[in-house]
């Protein structure tokens, strides 16, 4: 019941979409490719910071340093029961999730999603944000170049859901 509505909620909306510019006599074509125009120069106008941090993302992963990284902090992990595994998710969940979603994928594999790398990874992974992206993508469209306590708020966030993911995924695993 809820998926044959969940189908048909699009057909509805554009057809109310149409019925209103029939019955207010508006143009709604027009209105419709100007909206696509906005669209298109908002993406020209963030391309160039996409395709930087993708850029950078892809050097920092092929130079190593994510390898060195993770091995660094090796110790500290096992400290804290955090699986290596784990660490590639985390970096690679500040600048993109669909990175961040490879290394998850990764572990799946190698682990199995059962495993606690695999689920403290997934749920790691659905409790941060992309923080550096969201701010590149999102200040660089309205052309905001001060993001003032932004950063910080952000990766606050998103260290205290990493914390938290960890110690209730500890929690969780230990208990069976």
């Amino acid at each position: 019941m809820i998926s044959a509505i969940a189908n048909l909620m699009i057909p509805f909306l554009i057809f109310s979409i149409i019925l209103y510019g029939l019955f207010t006599k508006k143009n709604m074509y027009d209105s419709f490719l100007k909206g696509v125009q906005d669209g298109f120069k908002i993406v020209l106008d963030v391309a160039p910071t996409l395709i930087a941090l993708f850029f950078s993302i892809q050097i920092f992963r092929s130079s190593g340093a994510l390898d060195l990284l993770t091995s660094l902090l090796s110790p500290l992990g096992n400290l804290l029961n955090i699986p290596k595994e784990v660490f590639p998710v985390i970096f690679a969940k500040l600048f993109s999730a669909s990175a961040a979603t490879g290394f998850l994928l990764d572990i799946f594999k190698t682990s199995g999603p059962d495993s606690l790398p695999g689920f403290m990874a997934s749920v790691i992974l659905s409790s941060t944000e992309t923080c550096f992206y969201i701010l590149s993508v999102y200040y660089s469209s309205i052309k905001i170049s001060k993001i003032r306590y932004t950063l910080k708020g952000a990766l606050f966030t998103t260290f205290t859901g990493i914390a938290v993911s960890i110690f209730l995924c500890s929690l969780f695993i230990s208990s069976k």
